[in-house]
Parts: structure tokens; C-alpha cells; sequence
């Protein structure tokens, strides 16, 4: 069995030799990724946001420097770290940092508060908050002080400031509860030695969204998730010519690794950071930067497809869109997306706990706009089942299950509700109803509201 962190559930022996014997699990952690890409690509475009431009050489430098500062500062292998950041290239250099450092990064999006941070870093036993000074009005770095004072376990608040930004926390202090405030642009050491790190290990959290349950921390290694992000870059054809929009948040799994983010960074691919996900400016930014792939939740695509004839943006570089996410793409907004846009749709369903199902590129016509298209990998096992776990025929509504070398097998420190949502041998119950077509792809027919998911 792999050696995870305690509190998380690994993957029996049989399958972890399955998995690393068919090439699925190369050994290769992602921030091991981002350094050998750098190489490679060097001088090429990485990240662009407004005016900004990193290079992938100037990228893994600044990962590598971060990651230093991390260290001096305290921070351990293993230790938890919430990152609460917008769709800004610091996301982007304090995820990758973190992992090099050896800490494990918590995906938290900007919406969460202070119930939902307070849960993560008590579940997490989170030691580091890292977010801006305020979003939308709302003074995040006071929030991260406020849960510091409750728990015993946050101690180091990395606060993100937008030049000429003034916080009264940018200084190095430390509050009445022991917490140290640091400027997140303070975290630039010179590199030390690369740590020994195994690619078993968990590189990141995302969370859970199963509706009207309390967020889980789902374990994601990098084994398992490089897998996934070289997966689903070749089914989309991703090369280094590419430019990926991040529209979405970019805590999302599907802007982070589907294969959104990380997958461009692996093709050598530019990556679009959208602070602003409105449809004119997202619209702008693709005539602007010549975008060729992004993703967009079923609601964004309709104000693209409604907004474009009147907004004037050259949309002609565009290749592929990729729908999905929350609610469901109606048929008839899913066939005016190759006449407006003038590219491909892949509709997309997915989870944070790693089912991911995809409509391919060659697809006909009907499965492209009617189903969510068969999951990423053929190692990937599904199950459509009645209420009794039983397999349901084709054709007929049933509970979607699933394992496979992209999924984990539980929650992280929750075995209680592990054990609702999984079942003994490994299956993920997504409390999502499906039926499979003859051709194996799914239709998404509703979703359970069971007490398995219950927090």
C-alpha cells in the first residue's frame, strides 16, 4: 500500500502494482514537472495576466525561490497550507511552491468565508493561510487572524497584495495568539537543494461539492494527478502551441488539471490567468492573446454565445470549449457553440474526487451535444447501479460509481463519511444518476440527495 499522509485512505498493493506496471504512474512529482519543463521550454511564454508575462524559465525560478522562503519561514514537509488566491500568476508559483517545499497545498476557492477556512484548517490542521488582504469588501487577512486565536494550529498568514496595496498586516509581525504575518512577495530566498519527495505522496487538496454536505478535503497525489492532466491533454490534442483561458477559478479541478492549468504547463503550452471571469473581458482576452482552449460552466457559455455578436472580439483562434460543471448544458445552447464560437464542444462531467467524463474531439454530432462522453481512461471502472447496489441494464437511470488511477480512495481525516461515500472495494458513490447509451457514453438524469453524503 502507498504511504500516504495518516488520515487518508490508500490504494491496495494490487492496484498500485497495476497502475505503475501499465505506465500509468511514473514516479514523477508535478512540481518535478514544472523544473523539467523549464528546462525545456525556457524563454517560452508560461503565464500571461494583463500586462504580465512569465517566461517558463523565470516561472520555475520563482517557484524555486518561493518555495526557499517557505522553508526559512518555518514551514515542514507535510504540513498543511490553505491557499486562497484568485486567478492571478501568484496562485500559480504558491501552489508549485508549496509542494517543492514539501508542504501540501489546500485548494480553496475565493467565495469561502470564515465557517468554511475555519473548517479546512481544523480538518487540515492547516499551519499557513495564504491569501489576499480582502476580496470583494470582505478583509480575509483579519479572517485568518480570527481563526488563528480560535485553534491551536494556524501560526503563518501569507498575505497577497496587489502593488501599492497597504495592509496593516504587510509587515513581518506577530499577533497576541503567535501567529507571523508575512508579505507574500517577502517569500524570495535563494534556492537550496531540491528535497527527496516520493510521487506517492498527496501534492495538493481540493475540495468536495457535494450539494447541501459540508466540503471535504480530497486527497489528490502526484502520481495519480500527473496521470490525469497527461490524460486529458492527449485526448484534447494539447501541444505547445496552445493558449489556455483560466475563466473558472482556478482551485477548480477542472481549470487546474482537465488538463487546464498544470496539462498546458506540461505541453509547454501559455496559460491565461483571468482575474476577471466576466464574459466580455474573458472574450477580450481570447482576440487578445489568441486563445485556443478553455473551459466554461454551462451558465458562462450562455452569456459568450449571447454576448459575442455585439461585443466585436476575434474569437477565430479558438479551437475547443469545454463545457460542464455546475447545472446542465441545454441541447439547444450546445449546438449554437461550433456556429457562434467557431469551435469544437467536449462536454465534460467531473467531481473534485477525480470522475471525469469526456465527449471526444471525433465524436459524432449526437454524442457531443446529447451525453457527457465516457470517462478519461479505459482504466477507469464504472458502475451504473439501483438503490441495492445492483447493475442497472443499459439504457435504464442508476447511480454513477467509480475507481480508477485518477480517483482517491477516501476523504481526508473523515472515515465516517468515507465509508458513506465509498464502497468496500474501492468505488466512488457520486450521487449523480446516469444512463449509458449502446456507445458507452453517459446522460446525466438527475442526482441523489442521500444521507451518504450527509457531513
Amino acid at each position: 500500500m502507498t504511504s500516504l499522509l495518516d488520515g487518508c485512505t490508500p490504494w491496495p498493493a494490487e492496484f498500485v502494482d497495476r497502475y505503475r506496471a501499465a505506465g500509468l504512474w511514473r514516479g514523477d512529482t508535478l512540481d518535478d514537472l514544472l523544473r523539467d519543463r523549464s528546462l525545456r521550454y525556457g524563454p517560452r511564454t508560461a503565464l500571461v495576466h494583463g500586462g504580465t508575462r512569465l517566461t517558463y524559465a523565470r516561472l520555475n525560478r520563482s517557484v524555486d525561490r518561493m518555495a526557499a522562503g517557505f522553508r526559512l519561514r518555518g514551514l515542514r514537509p507535510g504540513q498543511r497550507v490553505v491557499v486562497q488566491l484568485p486567478n492571478v500568476p501568484e496562485f500559480v508559483i504558491t501552489v508549485f511552491a508549496l509542494m517543492r517545499a514539501g508542504a501540501v497545498p489546500v485548494l480553496c476557492p475565493m467565495t469561502h468565508r470564515a465557517a468554511e477556512v475555519s473548517h479546512f484548517v481544523r480538518v487540515g490542521q492547516a499551519v499557513g493561510y495564504v491569501g489576499p488582504r480582502a476580496h470583494q469588501g470582505f478583509d480575509l487577512t483579519a479572517m485568518a487572524a480570527d481563526i488563528a486565536a480560535q485553534g491551536p494550529f494556524l501560526r503563518r498568514v501569507f498575505t497577497f497584495e496587489a502593488p501599492g496595496e497597504y495592509s496593516p498586516y504587510g509587515g513581518f509581525t506577530v499577533d497576541s495568539a503567535g501567529c507571523q504575518y508575512y508579505p507574500l512577495g517577502s517569500l524570495d530566498s535563494p534556492p537550496d537543494r531540491p528535497l527527496a519527495r516520493s510521487a506517492d505522496q498527496v501534492a495538493f487538496f481540493l475540495l468536495s461539492g457535494v450539494a447541501g454536505a459540508e466540503p471535504a478535503l480530497v486527497p489528490r497525489t502526484h502520481d495519480a494527478y500527473a496521470y490525469q492532466v497527461r490524460a486529458a491533454a492527449e485526448l484534447v490534442s494539447l501541444t505547445e502551441d496552445d493558449v489556455y483561458l483560466a475563466a473558472l477559478p482556478a482551485a477548480s479541478d477542472f481549470v487546474f488539471g482537465c488538463p487546464g492549468i498544470v496539462g498546458t504547463l506540461s505541453v509547454g503550452g501559455t496559460v491565461v490567468m483571468a482575474e476577471d471571469a466576466g464574459a466580455a473581458a474573458c472574450l477580450a482576452a481570447v482576440g487578445r492573446e489568441r486563445v485556443t482552449v478553455t473551459f466554461l460552466e454551462p451558465g458562462d457559455a450562455r452569456l459568450w454565445l449571447d454576448l459575442l455578436p455585439s461585443a466585436q472580439a476575434d474569437v477565430s483562434s479558438l479551437r475547443l470549449a469545454q463545457i460542464g460543471g455546475v447545472g446542465s448544458l441545454e441541447r439547444a445552447t450546445a449546438a449554437r457553440v461550433g456556429p457562434v464560437l467557431g469551435c469544437g464542444l467536449q462536454q465534460v462531467f467531473g467531481t473534485a474526487e477525480g470522475v471525469l467524463t469526456l465527449t471526444r474531439p471525433a465524436d459524432p454530432d449526437e454524442t457531443v451535444l446529447g451525453t457527457r462522453g465516457r470517462p478519461l481512461s479505459p482504466d477507469v471502472e464504472i458502475r451504473v447501479v439501483d438503490a441495492d447496489g445492483q447493475d442497472v441494464p443499459e439504457g435504464v437511470s442508476g447511480e454513477l460509481l467509480a475507481r480508477g488511477p485518477h480517483l482517491p480512495r477516501g476523504y481526508y481525516r473523515a472515515p465516517d463519511r468515507t465509508a458513506r461515500a465509498f464502497t468496500p472495494d474501492g468505488y466512488l458513490r457520486t450521487g449523480t444518476l446516469v444512463r449509458r447509451t449502446p456507445a458507452g457514453d453517459l446522460v446525466v438524469t438527475g442526482h441523489l440527495t442521500d444521507v451518504r453524503f450527509a457531513p
